[in-house]
Formats: structure tokens, sequence, C-alpha cells
């Protein structure tokens, strides 16, 4: 498997504002590519604390096996909820094989708070339960076209997030079909309710065979939640949530379009760390941290 360079960004004007704000930034690595996702923050706050929350669950392990357990071309791409043990084990998946973990109590459905965001191709959704308008917990899916009519579903499926980088990898999703890239577990496990609920899984392979648990597509979600706050002297302090293990850079423009500079690379941690940047005056300065993967 390859991962290339990883560019969380989240830039944060740091002039005439002390401490500075800015939105988060989340990146969905799998091995067919990765999607650089911008939450919508200040327009669905509830929804989008719901899905860090998750996110930073069990130290990061929450989504970390978690697989895309339902494909459908030209509609959704779906996961969040189902997890392995063991992303490379060769055992077939079934009923035995798949778990859930415990989800948080569910949220109130946002669609209508704020501006009224539409499913549209690109976008990141709150999935829940048919007919339950408050019933979203820890399922997200990808709008893989315009699924406007999404919008009038019972209050609406409430958008947060949209892919700034990676329509490649939905478009990869849209070019799939049943034994071509997804599977109807129906064919192996007729008769059942893993048969019924697993009818639409991407997996690694074309072909009619059952899936092992190494063919299915899983999804590592990394999120990194960057601040910047003005220092006495005017001196400006950016923290950030590192990635253990791996090389932080942060990174700063003073301009759009953007010509990014090194400030200064250093290796993660998994905690939340800290550098100063001690130059003064009122240039605008805009950050972003990186992680190479």
């Amino acid at each position: 498997m390859m991962f290339r360079s990883l560019g969380l960004l989240l830039l944060t004007l740091t002039v005439l504002c002390a401490p500075a704000r800015a939105g988060t930034y989340v990146q969905f690595r799998t091995v067919l590519g990765d999607l650089e996702v911008e939450l919508f923050d200040q327009d669905k706050p509830v929804t989008v604390a719901n899905f860090i929350r998750y996110v930073n669950r069990l130290n990061g392990e929450f989504y970390r096996d978690a697989f895309i357990h339902r494909c459908e071309p030209g509609f959704v791409l779906q996961g969040g909820e189902y997890i392995t043990l063991n992303r490379l084990d060769t055992n077939l998946v079934s009923g035995e094989t798949v778990y859930a973990y415990p989800t948080f109590p569910p949220i109130v459905n946002e669609f209508n708070v704020g501006p009224r965001i539409s499913n549209s191709y690109g976008t990141l959704a709150m999935a829940r339960t048919s007919g339950a308008t408050n019933s979203a917990t820890s399922e997200w899916f990808f709008n893989l076209t315009n699924n406007a009519a999404l919008d009038n579903v019972d209050g609406g499926f409430t958008v947060f997030g949209r892919v700034l980088r990676g329509t490649n990898v939905l478009n990869y999703f849209n070019g799939l079909s049943y034994n071509h890239g997804v599977m109807d577990m129906w064919n192996f496990y007729p008769f059942s309710l893993f048969g019924i609920q697993f009818n639409q899984v991407p997996v690694l392979y074309n072909g009619p065979q059952a899936p092992r648990i190494a063919d299915l597509i899983y999804v590592d979600i990394t999120l990194l939640s960057v601040k910047v706050a003005r220092l006495t002297g005017g001196a400006r302090e950016i923290s950030w949530n590192s990635v253990a293990g791996r090389t932080n850079r942060v990174e700063f423009t003073t301009n759009f379009p953007p010509t990014w500079q090194s400030f200064v690379s250093t290796n993660g941690t998994g905690n939340n760390m800290k550098v100063t940047d001690s130059s003064t005056g009122t240039t605008r300065k805009f950050y972003r941290v990186r992680v190479d993967f």
C-alpha cells in the first residue's frame, strides 16, 4: 500500500484577532487514494463536534479499522460503523468477523440549522435511520452525485463537509458495479440479516467470489485541529494536534494564491504541539500543517 503525501490544510488569518479561529480539515485515507475534506464547523457545529468526537474516540482507534460497507454507484459511499479486528485477515467476511462499536447517543439533525447545504456531489453527510430524523450517530456518507432529493427526506440529511481534493477517488467508486468491485453478501448468506444489511459492499477485486476481510476497503481518518494565537509583542503561537511518528510540517503564506514557505518540521508525538513565530508586524500570515505519510 502506498500513500501520497498528506496535505491537511488549516488556514488561519492572524491579523486583528486574538486568539484567531479557523475551521477543521480532515483526510480520509484509503488504498485507492485520499480525500481531503473541509468540515463546516460554524454552520453545523453539533454535527461536526459529533464527528470529531468519534475521530478522537479510543485514542483515534474508533474509525481505524472501519471499512466502507455501502457503495451505491451514482448515489452514495457510506462507512463509519462496522469494523474488523485485523484488516489483513484472510478469513471470509461474515457475521462472525464483522463488528460494530457501541455509539454515543444520536444527535439532533442540523439540516435546517444555519444555511441549508444541499447533498451535492462531493459533500459529506451524516447517515441515519430511515424515517428517524434525529438518529445520526457515527455513520457518514459521501454523495457520489447531486442528491438534492435527500434534502427533503425526513427533514433532510445533514451535510457537514465537502471534498477539496480527491474527487478522483469518488469517481472510482462511481465506476463499480455488482461483481465488478461491489459484492452482494446475500449471495453467500441468503435469508440472513447479514446478507440483507451488506448487499452493496465495495471490495478490491473483480469477480463473483466471496470477499475476505483483507479485500474490504478501509478508511483511516486523520484530524488536525490547528489554532493560531497572538502573543504579547505580536508574535504568533501555532498549535495543533500532531500525528504521532510522522513528520509534521508547519508552513505559511502571506498571499493568495498561496506560495507556501516552510516554517518548521518536527516529529509528531500524537499530542498537542506548539511552535512560536516570533516575527512581528501587521503582515497577514496564513498557516497550514502538512503531515507526510
